[in-house]
């Protein structure tokens, strides 16, 4: 586990707005329809057929992914890759790190932590950072097997924080409507808690890292 002067794989900080539109707050769940159709087209469940090749053009397997979605789908070819060739292709890691913004941008909207309307490819008021791993070096191959029963404790967790961010997201909404600010500690609690998941999210799922989760919202 990291220390607190270490910095973990996964790095999230979202810029502290100082002054938010109470319209677009106010109608939040109407303006945020087009990109979450968007995000939901991408993370859609489908029923499909991939051929997954090796560096050298070698067909390695033929698999049909019949609903999981483009995050599974992805989760179990990394996995399969860090398993029998312990490798971390460079072009998916740059498609999850991209996908996992594009994701977290779409949060922060609707978890009303920005009132700037989302870009599918600029990084707006959301830095999110993911060290690629050397696979060989960094990655046991074997982890990727128990890292999601590993983080148990994190999912229950996690399900009590998530409860206490709902609460604060809807005590920041009539913050907003009144006085056009996000109050900073409720900012900070949100913000913490999505970084708290991200983290289980880079250990378990997207398996760029072996450090096991901290269990701190910072």
């Amino acid at each position: 586990m990291t220390t607190p002067s270490e910095p973990y794989a996964l790095r999230l900080n979202i810029d502290y707005p100082e002054k938010l539109s109470r319209l677009t707050t106010a109608f939040r769940l109407i303006l945020i329809i087009p990109i979450a159709i968007i995000l939901a087209v991408l993370s859609a469940t489908s029923d499909s057929t991939a051929t997954v090749l090796r560096e050298t053009g070698e067909v390695v397997s033929r698999a049909t992914n019949a609903g999981g979605g483009i995050a599974v789908a992805l989760f179990f070819a990394t996995l399969l890759m860090i398993l029998f060739r312990q490798r971390y292709p460079r072009w998916w890691f740059d498609f999850a790190r991209e996908f996992t913004r594009f994701e977290n941008r779409v949060g922060a909207y609707a978890t009303l932590l920005t009132d700037t309307y989302l870009s599918t490819e600029d990084e707006q008021a959301v830095h999110l950072e993911i060290d690629y791993p050397d696979a060989k070096e960094d990655l046991n191959r074997w982890l990727p097997l128990v890292k999601w029963f590993l983080a148990i404790p994190h999912y229950v967790v996690l399900i009590l924080l998530v409860v206490g961010a709902v609460f604060a997201i809807i005590i920041s909404w009539f913050a907003i409507l009144f006085t056009g600010r996000y109050p900073r500690a409720l900012f900070d609690y949100v913000v913490g808690v999505i970084r708290w998941g991200l983290r289980v999210q880079a250990y378990a799922f997207l398996l760029v890292t072996d450090s096991y989760p901290p269990f701190r919202l910072s």
